[in-house]
C-alpha cells in the first residue's frame, strides 16, 4: 500500500511539468509543422496544466498538516 501511495504522489509531482512541456511542444509550428493544436485544444491543455499545478501545490503544501 505505501508503494501505490508514493507511486501516486510522484506522478502528481511529475505530471505538470511533463504536461508544460507537451503544451510547448504541441502548440510549436516548428516542430510540430502543419499539426500544431487548435484553438480548442490549447485552452483545454492549458486549463488541465493551470489544474494539475494547483493541485500538486496544494498536496505539498498541506501534506504534513493534520
Amino acid at each position: 500500500m505505501k508503494a501505490l501511495l508514493w507511486t501516486a504522489v510522484i506522478n502528481g509531482v511529475l505530471s505538470p511539468p511533463l504536461l508544460l512541456i507537451i503544451m510547448f511542444v504541441s502548440s510549436n509550428r516548428k516542430i510540430m509543422g502543419d499539426k500544431v493544436n487548435g484553438l480548442g485544444a490549447n485552452i483545454i491543455g492549458w486549463a488541465a496544466t493551470a489544474v494539475m499545478f494547483a493541485a500538486a501545490i496544494g498536496m505539498l503544501l498541506t501534506w504534513n498538516q493534520q
